[in-house]
């Protein structure tokens, strides 16, 4: 008999699979989630950059005091507008700052005509009227261009949005399979003991008894995978942030991989998949037991 079962499980090999293949569903769902986490923390962290931002671009002027005349009227409208908390004109130095990554440093850019950048502060309570601004700027100053921040960062929150409900599918499809492997892993079990399970009933042993031995072992099997699969995730999780890291070759703020770093919460919620995976194993397997052995004679 198998240790602590009445049953001989250490003698099935129907069920040797069965850790195996929790270890990669829980593998597959761990890096799911993780990446829905790291995308929900990343999509607020831009939404709170984002939500009192908004940039006005002038087109470059012929000479810096032509320069001066056509900013002072945008600036004065900005500041005229209600819902602007502050308005700030960027000096050229900071601009080229901003294409250095792309064009470099040196006399490229000081020979470049750059546009001339307002910065715009707003108040997201009290966000100002961006198609009578619009209208306004273009008589103000033909050719500004008022790019609020957030119209685009709300095409990417849908964009994260949809993606976040593709994981969700995506875990519930990794549910079933796991449901759908635990339910034949189970009946090939019944099958190979049902001898045993006969002189069980014989000895006294109730249904609900043997199906907690098949449960309980189940579980074991599906703790055991279920760790193996967090391990690698985490250790997958790890390599592509070292990945991430050694991508970062034109340092920390352009990166050719995104940063992969979970926050101890976040690591928790992992925690949580081969728990889950356990328990899917454990109750799937008792149910399966149970309307077995109703239906035997």
């Amino acid at each position: 008999m198998s240790r602590g079962f009445d049953i001989p499980f250490a003698r099935d090999g129907s069920v040797r699979f069965l850790p195996w293949i929790v270890a990669l569903m829980v593998y597959l769902a761990g890096l799911a989630l993780a990446g829905a986490l790291l995308l929900d923390a990343a999509l607020d962290d831009w939404s709170r950059g984002v939500s009192g931002v908004m940039t006005v671009e002038l087109p470059p002027a012929a000479t810096e005091q032509a320069g001066d005349i056509a900013v002072a009227p945008v600036v004065a409208l900005l500041q005229a507008t209600p819902g602007v908390a502050s308005v700030k004109l960027l000096p050229r130095a900071a601009v080229a700052k901003l294409v250095e990554p792309w064009l470099g440093t040196g006399q490229a850019i000081a020979a470049l005509a750059l546009p001339q950048l307002i910065d715009v502060r707003i108040d997201p309570a009290h966000r100002p009227d961006f198609a009578a601004l619009r209208a306004k700027l273009a008589t103000a100053a033909p050719g500004a261009v008022l790019d609020d921040a957030r119209l685009r960062f709300d095409r990417l929150f849908d964009l994260g949005m949809s993606i976040e409900v593709m994981t969700v599918v995506i875990l519930v499809l990794i549910g079933i399979a796991a449901v759908l492997t635990t339910v034949f892993a189970t009946r090939a079990g019944l099958a190979v003991h049902q001898n045993v399970i006969e002189i069980l009933h014989i000895l006294g042993a109730r249904d609900s008894y043997i199906a907690r031995q098949f449960a309980r072992h189940a579980l074991g099997l599906g703790l055991r995978g279920g760790v193996t699969g967090l391990v690698l995730a985490a250790a997958t999780l790890a390599l592509l942030g070292h990945a991430a890291a050694a991508a970062a070759i034109l340092g920390p703020g352009l990166r050719l991989v995104p940063a992969i770093t979970l926050l101890p919460w976040q690591w928790s919620v992992l925690v949580l998949v081969p728990i889950a995976a356990a328990a899917i194993t454990y109750f799937t397997a008792l149910a399966t037991v149970h309307g077995a052995l109703a239906r035997m004679p």
